[in-house]
């Protein structure tokens, strides 16, 4: 699909677009996650967000990046979203040279999937590290059919395999096709926490026991203490690397 490449840089007047495209991709409960440093992607890290346009200047997919030091090694590796964004945030206040870039998110409009949009962001934002002088994109990657198996640790979900050899899972398989590798489970990129009230009010449904539940969206269940009136679920993600 032809589409026309920019960074929010370029084009701040789109910066209104992304949240709506955010409200169509996620699950409703994941807008409300312990991340507090998201608004720096637009305030400090403007040439590192991805937009990619349609001839009517519709936004048809974002990728955001962050600039970052890493080195090399799984120890190294940020837990959670959180410290992707503060990893790069303190990288950018000392004045340091990057020598990777972190992938946070790739979305792409609902109705321009299927298209080719995801691979397209990949591929972009392999091509913008390359440009800044990184050796490496990472990208915690949250694979898209995990919520059809909560019940699946991740690391199992994700070494299964199609009779071609590739992973089953589609997102993933985007990734291996571009030269990604695995390099670990990140068992908990961020949190969503909130009252019973408040998780009923996200999925649509009601919690009347205490215990894990199985939500739509969610890649493992929701523990629900009611004594507490509290809601938990913390996100997996699998962390993998392009050299670029």
């Amino acid at each position: 699909m032809d589409y026309t490449l920019s960074t929010l840089a370029d084009r701040p007047g789109l910066l209104p677009a992304l949240e709506p495209l955010s409200r169509r991709c996620w699950p409703e409960f994941l807008l409300h996650g312990d991340v507090t440093l998201w608004h720096e992607l637009w305030v400090t890290f403007p040439e590192c967000q991805i937009l990619l346009t349609g001839s009517d200047d519709a936004l048809l997919a974002v990728g955001h990046t962050v600039p970052l030091l890493w080195d090399g090694s799984l120890n190294d590796l940020p837990e959670r979203i959180e410290d992707i964004l503060s990893r790069a945030l303190e990288a950018r206040q000392r004045g340091d040279s990057p020598n990777a870039f972190s992938a946070l998110a790739a979305l792409v409009h609902p109705s321009f999937r299927g298209q080719g949009l995801s691979s397209a962001v990949i591929r972009e934002m392999k091509a913008l590290a390359a440009r800044q002088g990184a050796g490496t994109l990472i990208a915690p990657v949250r694979p898209v059919w995990k919520d059809r198996y909560p019940l699946t640790p991740l690391d199992r979900y994700a070494a299964w395999t199609r009779p071609d050899g590739l992973p089953y899972d589609p997102w993933i398989r985007v990734h291996i096709r571009l030269g990604g590798r695995v390099l670990a489970v990140a068992p908990n990129t961020l949190a969503v926490t909130g009252t019973v009230a408040q998780w009923e009010t996200w999925t649509g449904m009601v919690f009347p026991d205490s215990g894990p539940y199985v939500v739509p969206g969610a890649l493992q269940p929701v523990i629900i203490d009611r004594d507490r009136d509290l809601g938990r679920y913390e996100d997996p993600n699998l962390w993998m690397a392009h050299a670029v």
